[in-house]
Order: structure tokens, then sequence, then C-alpha cells
């Protein structure tokens, strides 16, 4: 399994993080998400469309990239709702944008890149080598400021029978007052038509590089790093307390207390590595394999033990059963495979580029897996409820099992709590915040998991007054007082000795000896 999950990270450490290197293949979309970005003032943006391939004699169709400027990510422009249409169509660049816009429509006749913005977006600085800045506002008669940007070079690089190859290139930079998160779009016009006669099969490269003064990291981004060696940090104290909990406990040490310790420490290593891959993307710009398959290893190995240690939990193996019943072993069967195609589609999901057709359809599949997950390990902890339900009202001890259901209960609570928390509340509060404090969302999804784990550690820590760990519910627990029908036994009692776990019966004549011995029998029953 670990060479499968080694060859797996070698085979997908093929981007090169924030220095994209895309390759569109006979694609047929109408328009590519190509990038998403946020950029402080001093930041900068280069973008390469090189290889375009266009068949001779169709210059008139029309290609281009539109780029818009956001507050937030819930503020998407309307590219995103209305797909429709072609924004570099003439009309629709004369329609109003809500967000700031800039238009890079290729000219295949005139050889040029017309540049066009929206009349909400004043101060831009386009260039096409680092030199020679490409802004003139123009301000009319009636006071409105529109763009006038000199066009850029469209290159042809090649040509042969039935292909003429181009490329551009345009650098921007962010001034103070234009900082937020830029979208960057590719439009393909013809594909809008619905005749499929005029659908364009897409064949070209992109090469973006994206820097924030001398930080490749976005500024949604830029705390991880210390965040995540942080969180790392004090996963690890939390392990070191847990195995001296272990150590120093008097009370009955179960291997699932070992398994929870290991999934801490896998989570701080796995937060460790994190934090280091960021730090190489911070300042190269690029993953450092080695870093980056470790992260990797790790991230797969405790996402497979984090629900391995839950669904154990829930199905109270070594607490209260030694062995797992023909149900408990299907949970796993789902489970498992689900958890390491989860994590396979999240590591995919990180790797691939934004616009590439597998990072929508692993995305796609990274979200449904999860939540099938999430829903599959809440099974065991239903059937815990049920059974503990039913034997509290049959099997007379109804005292014990109503503190065993309470407490499965309070873990039900705490499981659904940290799904709906970290799957659901996370997202909005990721799309809703400004672009800079997005970096909220994973500390908030880490704080959430941090006091799931303390949480779950505190309730089935090993101690006996926990009725999880009382598999001896003996009905004898205080003395009891039974009196004989005669001289000789009057007044004599039952004593329990609860070091041997038997009771003194030799005064008692031969029935009721009998009657004490299946009472006895009765009280060790298995709940």
């Amino acid at each position: 399994m670990l060479k499968i999950i080694i060859l797996l990270a070698f085979s997908i450490i093929v981007i090169d993080a924030r220095k994209h290197h895309l390759e569109i293949r006979n694609d047929i979309r109408q328009y590519i998400s190509l990038s998403s970005f946020g950029f402080y003032k001093n930041a900068h943006l280069i973008v390469k469309i090189s290889e375009f391939r266009l068949v001779h004699g169709q210059e008139n169709k029309i290609f281009g990239l539109s780029l818009d400027k956001t507050v937030s990510d819930a503020m998407r422009q309307n590219t995103d709702l209305h797909q429709d249409r072609c924004f570099l169509d003439e009309k629709n660049l004369m329609m109003p944008i809500s967000e700031p816009t800039l238009f890079f429509v290729m000219n295949f006749k005139k050889e040029k890149v017309l540049v066009n913005c929206s009349r909400n977006w004043q101060n831009m600085n386009i260039y096409e080598e680092f030199k020679n800045l490409h802004y003139d506002p123009v301000v009319n008669n009636n006071g409105t400021i529109e763009c006038n940007i000199n066009p850029l070079s469209l290159k042809i690089t090649k040509t042969d029978d039935t292909y003429k190859y181009y490329e551009f290139k345009f650098v921007m930079f962010v001034n103070e007052g234009d900082e937020g998160l830029y979208n960057l779009y590719f439009h393909a016009c013809p594909n809008y038509d619905p005749d499929p006669r005029n659908t364009y099969m897409l064949n070209f490269n992109v090469d973006i590089e994206e820097m924030n003064y001398k930080n490749y990291l976005s500024a949604t981004e830029i705390p991880l790093p210390i965040l995540y060696f942080m969180m790392s940090i004090l996963y690890f104290l939390s392990g070191l307390c847990w195995i001296y909990v272990l150590r120093r406990s008097k009370h009955p040490v179960f291997k699932i207390h070992y398994l929870m310790g290991v999934l801490v420490f896998l989570k701080s290593l796995n937060l460790m590595f994190h934090s280091i891959n960021f730090h190489f993307i911070e300042i190269k710009g690029e993953h450092v394999e080695t870093w980056a398959i470790l992260y990797y290893i790790t991230h797969l190995l405790k996402g497979a033990c984090l629900f391995i240690t839950i669904v154990l939990i829930g199905t109270g193996w070594t607490f209260i059963k030694h062995i797992l019943s023909d149900k408990d072993k299907k949970i796993f069967m789902i489970v498992i495979p689900l958890q390491v195609l989860a994590n396979i589609a999240e590591i995919i999901l990180e790797e691939s580029e934004q616009g590439s057709l597998e990072h929508s359809t692993w995305r796609d599949i990274f979200i449904l897996v999860d939540l099938l997950c999430c829903a599959a390990i809440l099974f065991p902890v239903v059937w815990s409820i049920r059974h503990l339900q039913e034997a509290s009202a049959t099997d007379g001890k109804a005292a014990t099992n109503l503190r065993k259901l309470k407490l499965f209960r309070q873990f039900y609570i705490m499981i659904v709590c940290y799904i709906y928390f970290t799957r659901i509340i996370v997202f909005l509060l990721k799309i809703t915040v400004p672009f800079q404090y997005a970096w909220l969302d994973e500390l908030f999804r880490e704080m959430a998991t941090y006091a799931f784990y303390v949480l779950t550690g505190y309730k089935f820590r090993p101690i006996t007054q926990s009725p999880y760990f009382n598999i001896r519910d003996l009905d004898d627990e205080d003395e009891v007082e039974i009196l004989t029908q005669t001289g000789l036994t009057e007044n004599i009692s039952k004593v329990t000795n609860r070091t041997l776990g038997t009771t003194s019966v030799e005064s008692y004549n031969e029935d009721e000896k009998e009657n004490l011995i299946s009472k006895r029998e009765s009280s060790h029953e298995y709940d």
C-alpha cells in the first residue's frame, strides 16, 4: 500500500505551483477558468498564451481573455452566471458590468490583441515586456473616463498547410488601491454558437506567474505556513500529553487508545510537512518534491486513520467487545476505500491546474466521496445507540446502559457538528469574507478539528468511571442483605469479594446456593 501511495505522489507532482503551465488539447469548452489569485499592491501578473492553433481561413473567429477583480470569492464576475453569451463580442463589451473587468480580444486579421476595460476600472498598468506602459486615460466631454490601451502584439510563431500558431504576452502591475481577488478566464466565442459546425477545438498553452512582491503565495494564503506550523506544534504537544496519560493510567488502556495517539502524531506530521511545502512555494513558486511527497503520504495515512478511529469508537471495539460484527466489517469495507479515494481526489485537485478538465472532474468526485464517507461513519454510532436503547429496557441494567446511551449520543452530536462545520460553515466563510481574510477558513477548520480530537479523547479516556469502559456491570455493587428461613443462618449477609469477584455462600442450603449462582450469572451477562 505504501508503495502505491509513493508512486501516486510521484506521478502527480507535475505542476509548478504558482508558476502555472497548462496545456489545452482538443477542448470545446466555452470558457475556461485559468486562475484565481489575491493581489496586494506592488504585485504582478504575467500571462503568456503560446502555440494557439488556428485553421487557415478562420481568422474571423473571436477568442480572448477576461480578467476581473472582486472583493471576495462570492462576488465572482458574471462569467460564472451567464455562460451562454460571449463577453468578447462588441455588443457585450458595451454592457455595464458590476465588477472591474479587463478584456483581451485576439484579432487575427490585424495580428493584434485589443485591450478594453470596463468603465469602473480606471487605474491599471499593462506592459508587454516589463516596459512601455500601455495606459492612456481619455476624458470625454461628459467627464466619464474610458480606457484606451494600446494593443498587444499577436505574433505568428509558425505555420503549416492547415494551421497557424500564435502567441502573445502581457504583464500587469497592481498599484495601491487595486488590491483584490483577480480571476482570469479564457473565452472561445465560436463555441457559444448553437450550430455544432461552428464549435472549435481549442489547442494552446498557458503560462502564468503570480507574485505578491517577493511572495508567490496568494493574499489568501500568506499566513498559512505559520498557521500550519503552530498547529503542528500544538498537536505534537497534545500527543505527548496523551502518551503521558496512557502511561500513568491505573485503569485499563485499550488498543484504540494507542490508535488515537497515532492519529494525533500523524496529524502533527501532516501539518508540519504542509507548512514546509507552503514555505517553498512562498519563496520559489513551486514545490520541492521531497516535502510534497511526505505531505501527501501523511495526508493519506491521517485521513484513513481518522475515519478508522471514528468507526472503531462508534462500534465499541476493544471497549465493550473484542470482535467486529459482520455489519461493522461491511462499514470498514465501504469507508476505508472511499476515504482513500477522497484523499487521492483531494491531492489531484491540489496538484492539477484550475483550468484543466480533470480539475473540475476530481473536484466533483472529492465532494461526493467525502460526503459519502461522512454519512457512512454515522451508521455504527446509530446502531450502537439503538442497541443500548433496546438493552436498557430488557436486561435489567437500565442505569448503566442509559449512561452509555448518553455518551454515544454526545459522540454522535460531536461528529455531526464537526462534519457540518468543516464542510459547510467553513466553505461559506471562505467565499463571503474579504479576500485578504480568506485564510480564516483554514484557521477555523483546524481549530474545529483540534476541538473534536480533544473532546473525543476526553470522553473516551481510560478511566473506569466512564460508562463506556464498564464491561462488568455487577448488580451487586452494594452489599445486599438476604434473610434466611432457618435459625442457624439468621441475619447472615451476602458479601461481595471485589478482589476475586466471587461471593461467599457457604452457609446457604443447596436450593439457596443454586438461586444465588444463577443470579450472579445473570448479572454478568454481556450487554
